[in-house]
């Protein structure tokens, strides 16, 4: 069962993602150069955060076009029952 926060009378669910990137081998797919030097953003309470995240920091690095960065739904993770949308990333 997912973990609620609760704010009052209104308990909302704590949907935890992860925000990460790095530069990628190759641009077809998704292999790091360098795991050491992956850029772990930080964890967000929702993905609206962690959308705000992942475009502040793929809008910085557009010009390396190796540079990804991604959202990881680590509810899922955690609790795969607590939605089925596909993951997002870029």
């Amino acid at each position: 069962m997912a973990d609620t926060h609760t704010d009052g009378n209104n308990p909302t669910p704590q949907l935890l993602h992860l925000v990460f990137g790095g530069e990628l081998a190759d641009i077809e797919g998704i292999r790091f150069t360098d795991l050491a030097a992956l850029d772990v953003v930080g964890i967000f309470p929702n993905y609206a955060t962690a959308y705000d995240a992942w475009r502040a920091k793929a809008q910085a690095t557009v010009d390396n076009a190796r540079m990804r960065y991604f959202i990881v739904h680590l509810h899922r993770l955690l609790d795969p029952e607590t939605d089925s949308a596909p993951a997002t990333g870029s």
